[in-house]
């Protein structure tokens, strides 16, 4: 996998400054791209522009009709750097829009997907058993899911692990993607954690 932020800083605090625009960026953009199933952002940047590489499963949603949900993402990234579209400061702004060909395999999606059924009580057993089969159905070697915390409304807090196939986590071969992140339920928050196995990193 390439590094998800590509550019050089010549100093002075401008790698401060960058990265700092890179987190802000991100953080809006997952925001603001959440219905589109967004999984990650890469920010490259060069003198005079910037290129984002959106992952997302939905790329329709991103794109509009007519391309107009992409200007619309251009300006909104642009006022987050403080900027408008003609100012003379202002870089060019690239989205590369690229499909998840496979949704069910990307970690940050199954995991919140998990997190929204549960958010809506539906009864976690349940919820985990779907999305290990649905993963597993989509060609995953393995998956695991660890919940943590007041697990069903449960007065003393536990830790409940599901898994199926194999999970090397122990080896550096093994392509795992992992995910992580709490769900607020009604008696508070629940962490998930989610790995998939996609097999050797020197498979292909």
């Amino acid at each position: 996998m390439p590094w998800q932020s590509r550019w050089f800083a010549s100093g002075n605090g401008e790698y401060k400054k960058l990265l700092l625009e890179d987190i802000r960026i991100r953080r809006m953009l997952f925001y603001r791209l959440n219905m589109a199933g967004i999984q990650n952002v890469e920010i490259e940047r060069l003198p005079r522009a910037i290129t984002l590489r959106v992952h997302v499963s939905r790329p329709g949603i991103v794109i509009g009709r007519g391309g107009q949900g992409i200007e619309e993402v251009k300006k909104f990234v642009l006022r987050q750097l403080g900027l408008k579209s003609g100012d003379s400061k202002a870089p060019k702004i690239e989205i590369v829009v690229e499909e998840i060909k496979n949704p069910e395999l990307a970690s940050k999606l199954v995991c919140q997907r998990i997190i929204s059924e549960l958010e809506r009580r539906m009864p976690q057993r349940r919820v985990i058993n779907k999305a290990l089969e649905r993963v597993m159905a989509a060609g995953a070697k393995g998956m695991k899911v660890v919940l943590s915390g007041r697990i069903g409304g449960a007065d003393i807090g536990r830790r409940e692990k599901y898994q199926k196939g194999s999970m090397p986590t122990q080896s550096l071969r093994a392509n795992i993607d992992y995910f992580q992140t709490p769900a607020l339920l009604k008696r508070g928050y629940v962490g998930v954690k989610v790995w998939i196995h996609k097999g050797r990193e020197d498979a292909a």
